[in-house]
């Protein structure tokens, strides 16, 4: 991702707080030189010095036939906003969009067993709907051990990160005053959240 000096993110903590907080990312891994993508939740972890990022998708998506021993990104991404060129205090601007991304890259370990499989939804369950768990426990065991066989869950060690935010960092004090103002007052939740990281 391009990232001039003054839009990355080098906070550890605010990055990792937004990837748990927009989980909902892109997967892309490539199959025969194509980029294929899918859209899932994931659960973003730290353990010890590295992070690791848990999901699963159905089995009938044949995405999970190209993960075998190749890198793959993760793409967590929103808010968004628009900025409009006449925020600026010289006409001499062109519009713009702020945004927060992050990009994860890292190899994928498939589960290999139910019970690995079984520790993956539990991750994911607990992230989601805590409450839910005791419902899914009460489940039959065939039951289970069906949607077990019909998904491929996985884990990601990221080995690498990048970060950034594009927050207008590169203008005035008064037109950054002014931007975030704007966003704030805007009934678009997403443009709002902008403001609020701003």
């Amino acid at each position: 991702m391009y990232i001039p000096n003054h839009f990355k993110q080098e906070d550890n903590d605010k990055t990792m707080e937004f990837m748990q907080t927009y989980n909902f990312a892109l997967l892309i891994s490539v199959d025969n030189e194509l980029p294929i993508a899918t859209h899932l939740p994931f659960v973003v972890e730290v353990q010890g010095n590295s992070m690791v990022l848990f999901s699963h998708l159905s089995k009938t998506n044949p995405q999970w036939k190209s993960f075998a021993d190749k890198e793959v990104l993760v793409v967590f991404s929103e808010p968004h906003a628009y900025i409009s060129p006449t925020l600026y205090t010289h006409e001499k601007n062109v519009p713009t969009w702020n945004y927060i991304a992050v990009h994860a890259y890292g190899k994928i370990q498939i589960a290999n067993s139910n019970e690995k499989k079984l520790e993956i939804l539990y991750k994911q369950m607990q992230n989601a709907e805590e409450s839910y768990l005791a419902q899914f426990n009460r489940l039959e065991q065939k039951y289970v051990a069906d949607l077990l066989d019909g998904i491929v869950a996985f884990e990601i060690q990221v080995n690498q990160l990048q970060s950034k935010a594009k927050l207008s960092q590169n203008k005035t004090a008064e037109e950054r005053k002014n931007i975030k103002e704007h966003l704030l007052s805007t009934k678009n939740t997403v443009t709002q959240e902008i403001g609020k990281q701003m």
